[in-house]
């Protein structure tokens, strides 16, 4: 089993126009919800790759409730396990507007319930327990109100106590706190790693990021790929092809590539690839949590992986 956290998760609600324009009334020609937040949408992409997984993190109010039953509905029994704790507040929405003429997203996020000392220590003992059967965890996002800035450097170490590998996406002093109590794996993009390390190469940045306590680093270099730094080597992956769509979730599919090369054994390279053509597919699916199976299977072996310190 995959644990995958998202400790403010959200009602993902995406408008399709023909065109957006800036103080102008607009007809909707498509709407859809989901079931969102980054790790939810990482756990969809795992069950879409036949991987069992286990969603935790914070539910409430109409909102909340709308999101369990999206999460229900999605996937078969067992295959994605709503682990959600009841919090008191509502769990946000999250707003994407995407202009179907240039294939731009414009995106509206809320700030998420105010979680409240005894509704963290409920989440901390449910994690706990899931932890006994993971294979890997993903703690995934932004944190909510109320919750302490070092609330992942704190799961962090509570996934290596429990000996489970543990990967890293979050962005700011969540990070910054949560990536001096060494991670297995963190996953940022490179303005989340140059707010991290103040450097705007992304290699150099990558290893500042390792020595500040990661033990591997997977940049998003956005169109071009993903730069891979580990102990055992460093890794440029990008697609044969630029592709052009809705950006929403592609991050949360590389993610779930690497935690799915992880599980399954696979050596550094295989994971970025995976990774790439994951977040590539995820770029031409209309969703956000979705991707383009065709397309992944078609790009996966075709993606570039080349020596990183070379390409960098």
């Amino acid at each position: 089993m995959i644990l995958t956290v998202t400790l403010n998760a959200a009602l993902d609600i995406t408008y399709r126009v023909p065109r957006l324009r800036a103080s102008a009334t607009h007809r909707v020609a498509e709407v859809s919800e989901r079931a969102g937040g980054k790790g939810l949408n990482v756990a969809r992409v795992l069950a879409a790759l036949g991987h069992r997984s286990v969603v935790a993190g914070f539910a409430g109010g109409p909102t909340g409730a709308v999101l369990r039953r999206l999460l229900a509905e999605d996937h078969g029994p067992g295959t994605v396990v709503d682990a959600l704790t009841p919090t008191a507040g509502a769990s946000r929405r999250t707003v994407g507007v995407v202009d179907v003429s240039s294939g731009e997203t414009t995106q509206l996020n809320e700030a998420g319930p105010t979680i409240d000392r005894s509704e963290w220590d409920a989440f901390r003992a449910t994690y706990a327990r899931l932890l006994g059967d993971a294979e890997a965890v993903a703690l995934c996002g932004s944190l909510p109100p109320g919750l302490p800035v070092g609330a992942y450097a704190q799961l962090v170490r509570e996934a290596q106590a429990a000996g489970v590998p543990v990967l890293l996406d979050t962005s700011g002093e969540p990070l910054r706190r949560g990536i001096a109590a060494r991670p297995d794996l963190v996953k940022p993009n490179v303005d989340e790693l140059t707010g991290l390390t103040g450097s705007t190469e992304p290699l150099r940045a990558a290893h500042d990021a390792r020595r500040r306590g990661a033990r591997a680093v997977a940049a998003s270099l956005g169109a071009a790929g993903m730069l891979l730094v580990t102990a055992d080597g460093t890794w440029q992956a990008a697609p044969p092809r630029p592709v052009r769509g809705n950006p929403t979730g592609a991050g949360d599919s590389a993610v779930a590539g690497l935690l799915s090369g992880l599980v399954a054994g696979l050596p550094w390279p295989e994971r970025v690839a995976r990774a790439v053509a994951l977040s590539a597919a995820t770029v031409l699916a209309p969703v956000a949590g979705e991707f383009d199976r065709a397309a992944y299977e078609d790009l996966l072996p075709r993606v570039e992986v080349s020596d990183g310190a070379a390409a960098a």
